[in-house]
């Protein structure tokens, strides 16, 4: 019994901190009329994730846990089914502008230019830089944890006897969360297992704020991770 509630308490504390959003605008076909009162929805696992456009068409689904969805717009009895989103873990996935029209989906040209020396912001604010499973696979130092970490970042610091120290802070004054559980060291995780990690440098939400350093964050790959990608695939290609 005792063991059944500390898992059940360790799967509330992972599931809270693996939480994301999806933020974006509606617009009608090709023009820049905004779509006023349209449902817009993700459903995964027997979940329902909803929103409403506003009058300026912007939509806001909140509490969507980490990983790929179908993101559908259903508006005038007809909906859009085909807006692959990768819901990031304490962060927001945006859009940008939808030009609603049936069956079709016309997004704007983006162009994305990766400089690993720029941080990636969660809502435009805090320095955090995220890699997914996909990055860190990719990585020629996904065999060693610490090094893969120090590379995140210009801000991270490799000492001569393998610390990592954040900012200039003191060498451990820094704290590991992995599956939302605190520690103060990191061992030898495969990189493989990962399924996403994330690093504050700086401006720590309140709920990670016991440390003057920095804050890694490491998510594990889990069932649902796969089952999520697997699902989103299948209706991206008409198959469910």
């Amino acid at each position: 019994m005792t063991l059944m509630i500390g898992l059940i308490l360790s799967f509330g504390t992972f599931s809270q901190g693996a939480l994301g959003e999806v933020k974006g605008t509606v617009l009608e076909g090709e023009t820049d009329v905004v779509v006023f009162g349209a449902h817009v929805f993700i459903q995964s696992g027997g979940q329902q994730y909803n929103a409403r456009t506003d009058d300026r068409g912007s939509f806001r689904l909140s509490g969507i846990p980490a990983g790929k969805y179908i993101l559908n717009v259903s508006y005038l009895g007809d909906t859009m089914q085909n807006i692959m989103v990768n819901v990031p873990m304490d962060g927001i996935y945006r859009t940008g502008d939808i030009h609603f029209v049936s069956d079709v989906l016309n997004m704007a040209v983006v162009n994305v230019r990766y400089n690993s020396d720029e941080l990636k912001l969660i809502d435009g604010d805090l320095p955090v830089t995220r890699l997914t499973s996909t990055e860190i696979m990719q990585s020629p130092l996904r065999t060693n944890i610490k090094s893969l970490i120090n590379s995140m970042s210009t801000d991270v610091r490799m000492t001569n006897d393998g610390e990592l120290v954040f900012r200039g802070a003191r060498k451990g004054d820094m704290l590991y969360l992995m599956d939302g559980v605190k520690t103060a060291s990191i061992g030898n995780v495969p990189s493989s297992s990962i399924g996403r990690m994330m690093i504050f440098t700086g401006g720590l939400p309140a709920k990670y704020g016991d440390t003057l350093g920095g804050v890694v964050i490491m998510e594990t790959k889990s069932y649902f991770d796969l089952y999520r990608a697997w699902e989103a695939e299948q209706i991206r290609a008409g198959k469910m």
